[in-house]
């Protein structure tokens, strides 16, 4: 597949880094000298110095015949630009990074595939909505939902006390007749091994396992795991960055009880006339004191969403040891993610990531309508739309040649989500999520061709 990524900031270099692992062929154009050098030493790719809007830059990328045009410069209105002469000049789909969140939320009714852009992302807007649902299942340290919760995808950590440990898939499947959930990825307490979990494979304390479940499916997830269902209302938000920002209303319009700190004094002030319903303190969040003073220990949930990385994780490492249940700190520094769980906080979040797992469905083969990647593990979680010609249409799960290291860990139909075993039978229109690790992705891709 031939790609051109316009702009190598940090997401734009962390997209072909990722995508030149799969032997794509990737263009990268930028005016900054040093990142291209950066992209040129480290990665198989081929860079292009000069201004992306340029025509003639477009063409000697040869743009005519590419695939997937990326653009994710810092500038809104560059990415607009390149998009809409890119599909001009023959390329066959265009992805624009975009800050302004309310072209997304009236994509529909602008109507941007008439100019040329076929989608639209918003890293900060990823991160932020990522955030929301990571409260709404405020025990599980990551989340994903497919076709609005129809299936869920939940992240979680083995206690000692979890019906789980010590027993075999098979075992636990045993204890509760009527599945409504499968365990899809393990890994082992540290270790950095991903593993498909088969009938065979046994729980063990510490493990952090992923599973997928449909609507009525979680709570038997809580019994089991002694996980306990948790009231998230007061949340404290350090940082008035754009995700800080657009959490913040987001959460206050799901009348969650608000506090957000920002040390800029004229960013404060704009934050609480523009967001009544949030109670916006002027202050230095990486002061225990302040946070005492506002009753941290209060809170259900913090989350640290300013620009440092260090600042993000020293302060929730605060927020937990004044007995906050749920702390979330943005990084950027994709090392940090191994020490997540080790360290102590529940979950990190990273907008480059996001925003690459966004991106990557367009790059897969076969009808993928989503697309994430597992925290810290080397899997990814692909959701197909069924054809009528696909290879898995008509057919039974346990018929299919399925790789070992990949599993089916549900079916949506008609809007329902199913955990679906051996003898369900795949028909077309059927939404199919499948989890799998690297080595099999080429196999499971060429079952929905």
């Amino acid at each position: 597949m031939k790609i051109i990524i316009a702009g190598a900031g940090e997401v734009g270099f962390h997209l072909a880094k990722l995508l030149s692992f799969e032997s794509q062929d990737i263009t990268l154009i930028d005016t900054n000298r040093d990142s291209l050098a950066n992209a040129d030493t480290h990665l198989d790719i081929r860079v292009v110095r000069g201004d992306a809007t340029s025509i003639s830059v477009l063409q000697d990328s040869r743009v005519n015949d590419t695939d997937l045009v990326i653009a994710v410069t810092s500038s809104e209105t560059t990415n607009i630009t390149v998009c809409v002469l890119a599909k001009q000049l023959g390329a066959k789909r265009t992805i624009a990074r975009i800050s302004n969140t309310e072209f997304i939320d009236r994509k529909d009714e602008v109507g941007f595939k008439k100019f040329g852009i076929d989608e639209l992302i918003s890293p900060e807007s990823l991160a932020a909505n990522e955030i929301e649902l990571l409260l709404g299942q405020s025990a599980f340290n990551d989340t994903y939902e497919f076709e609005n919760g129809a299936l869920t995808m939940i992240g979680l950590s083995l206690s000692r006390t979890s019906a789980f440990v010590g027993k075999s898939v098979k075992e636990v499947a045993k204890l509760n007749p009527e599945l409504r959930y499968v365990p899809i990825a393990l890994q082992r307490y540290g270790t950095q091994y991903t593993i498909i979990p088969r009938g065979d494979t046994q729980f063990k304390e510490g493990d952090q396992v992923y599973f997928t479940t449909c609507k009525n499916g979680l709570e038997q997830i809580f019994k089991l795991t002694g996980k306990v269902r948790q009231e998230i209302k007061n949340v404290m938000i350090l940082g008035g960055s754009k995700i800080g920002y657009k959490t913040a209303k987001d959460l206050c319009k799901s009348n969650f009880n608000v506090k957000l700190i920002e040390s800029s004094k004229d960013k404060a002030f704009e934050i609480a006339d523009d967001i009544p319903g949030c109670l916006v303190i002027n202050g230095d969040g990486r002061n225990v004191d302040l946070l005492t003073e506002e009753s941290i220990e209060d809170m259900d949930a913090f989350i640290s969403v300013t620009g440092n990385s260090e600042t993000n994780i020293m302060s929730c490492l605060v927020a937990k040891s004044k007995g906050v249940k749920k702390a979330i700190a943005l990084v950027e520094n994709m090392d940090y993610f191994q020490l997540s769980h080790s360290i102590g906080i529940d979950t990190l979040i990273n907008k480059k990531l996001l925003a690459a797992n966004n991106i990557f469905r367009y790059v897969r083969k076969g009808e993928v309508v989503a697309m994430t990647k597992l925290n810290n593990m080397n899997a990814e979680l692909l959701e197909f739309v069924v054809s009528s010609h696909a290879k898995v249409c008509n057919k039974k799960i346990k018929d299919l040649d399925f790789p070992v290291s990949a599993i089916i860990g549900g079916v949506i139909r008609d809007g329902e989500g199913i955990i679906a075993l051996g003898d369900f039978e795949i028909k077309s229109g059927d939404r199919v999520v499948v989890c799998c690790l690297p080595q099999s992705i080429g196999k499971v891709e060429k079952l929905f061709i």
